[in-house]
């Protein structure tokens, strides 16, 4: 559905192109400093404006309608809100019946029997993630001693990444990424083995961001290809340090008190204006389309923030519930 998290819940709401997206937070903790000015500076990292990124520029300004007193969490739920007002819906006129390549219109409208609101992606856009960074905000204030760190490392399979994405527009085309994400500060002894280990519950969060296609921890698939010498992480003392960390930081997935290292895989933004074949629901043909509107060449640019968020989301329930 659209909740996740067992004490700190976090549920997000909007479309595109409706009234407004955000988030819902029950379960924080009372008597956090909270501000809409605590907000501004993450929501200015997810924001467009960098070239390869769209034209679309919403002013984010997040309203805190209820959960906050007197610039202090009041314990009950944390509703945030953020306006759509830099829509442009007739660029999305041909999507009901011609589904984009590559996009969720084609599985939304299977889902909610034509039902679903399919301007701008609807609630399968990218647009609702600025509700889990503002989430994410929040969540760094139950959890203060965390750090975090994640960057774009890569695009479209180099590590050039300006050059990927002038590419990708000289083409008319779009580039995927890979994010790297640091996490430091955290305790040996968090999390739960099998259903509920970090890795699980930080995947689980992590493919809730549109676009992400992969993850790995650590040395993740390269460690097929070392032997179990190579692999293992030697203990240096009692607090658990190793001299290497292919495991990433968790153990039976529990954190041994390393970093925490993940990285993940953004796929090309979908919404190209190169044409594409695709298929005409409404005269039951293959068609050929150029898609409209306003898009990302490489939405991985925008995606470390988002990642950032949607790991101290997790991070700060196991906390509350540790």
């Amino acid at each position: 559905m659209n909740s996740f998290g067992k004490l700190f819940r976090v549920s997000i709401f909007g479309e595109s192109h409706g009234k407004s997206v955000g988030v819902v937070i029950d379960g924080c903790p009372a008597g956090i400093k909270l501000k809409p000015e605590d907000f501004l500076y993450d929501i200015s990292r997810r924001k467009p404006g960098a070239k390869g990124t769209t034209p679309r520029i919403e002013k984010d300004l997040p309203i805190l309608k209820s959960g906050v007193y007197e610039g202090y969490t009041t314990g009950t739920p944390i509703s945030i809100e953020f306006e759509n007002n830099n829509t442009r819906s007739k660029d999305y006129g041909l999507v009901k019946d011609i589904p984009r390549p590559g996009h969720a219109d084609f599985t939304a409208f299977c889902k909610y029997s034509g039902y679903n609101d399919y301007r701008g992606g609807g609630h399968f856009s990218g647009r609702l993630t600025v509700g889990l960074v503002a989430a994410g905000v929040v969540a760094k204030k139950i959890i203060p001693a965390i750090n975090f760190k994640a960057e774009l490392i890569e695009a479209g399979g180099i590590k050039d990444i300006d050059a990927a994405v002038k590419k990708a527009i000289l083409e008319s085309d779009s580039v995927g990424g890979i994010v790297e994400c640091c996490i430091s500060g955290l305790h040996a002894g968090l999390g739960e083995p099998f259903f509920d280990s970090v890795e699980s519950l930080i995947s689980h969060m992590i493919f809730s961001i549109p676009a992400v296609k992969g993850i790995e921890f650590g040395a993740g698939f390269n460690s097929v290809r070392l032997t179990g010498s190579q692999n293992n992480d030697l203990i240096m003392d009692k607090a658990g340090k190793t001299s290497t960390n292919n495991s990433g930081g968790i153990n039976g997935g529990i954190t041994n008190g390393n970093d925490i290292i993940f990285r993940v895989a953004v796929k090309p933004t979908p919404s190209i204006s190169k044409k594409q074949k695709t298929f005409n629901m409404k005269t039951n043909k293959m068609t050929q389309l150029s898609i409209e509107g306003r898009h990302d060449a490489c939405i991985a640019l925008r995606m470390p923030v988002i990642v950032e968020a949607a790991t101290a989301i997790v991070l700060a329930d196991l906390y509350m519930l540790d």
